[in-house]
């Protein structure tokens, strides 16, 4: 289980079009990188939007965000593209990253248990380390509620 102040899992993994993203590209400046479930479900969509339209405060901030789940490169893209999203969507279909992270675990919806990506945030300083977790994720105000932290 990660916490505040440990060192952020590296990643590279493939965006929505393809471009290998590494978090060491973004040394000197803050990511907020969250994980969701699945692209395009209702959820992920308000959380996504609500990132979207606060993009130009986050920038301010000098905070970058990158958004990642398990879905393929393609349906990254699709869902980047429907939602005009400014940020790149990585996929880490074999999930090594999610679970690094600790997004993978038991889940409950609508009566039913399974397993799958647990919707969380992380802020990563310019260092590189874990500066905030945001694990009780509001997808309509996620945006904000970060901003309102920074």
């Amino acid at each position: 289980m990660l916490n505040v102040g440990d060192k952020a899992p590296q990643f590279s993994l493939q965006d929505q079009d393809g471009n290998t993203v590494s978090l060491a590209d973004y040394t000197g400046r803050k990511v907020l990188l969250w994980f969701y479930p699945k692209a395009s479900t209702p959820g992920c969509t308000a959380e996504g939007c609500t990132l979207r339209d606060n993009i130009d405060a986050f920038s301010d901030k000098n905070v970058a965000i990158i958004g990642m789940s398990k879905d393929s490169v393609r349906r990254q893209k699709n869902f980047a593209t429907k939602q005009e999203f400014p940020y790149p969507l990585l996929s880490d279909e074999p999930g090594d990253v999610v679970q690094a992270y600790g997004c993978w675990g038991r889940k409950k919806f609508m009566g039913r248990e399974f397993d799958g990506i647990i919707r969380k945030s992380f802020l990563i300083d310019e260092d590189g380390k874990i500066e905030r977790i945001y694990e009780k994720v509001k997808t309509k105000t996620h945006g904000t509620d970060v901003l309102a932290d920074l």
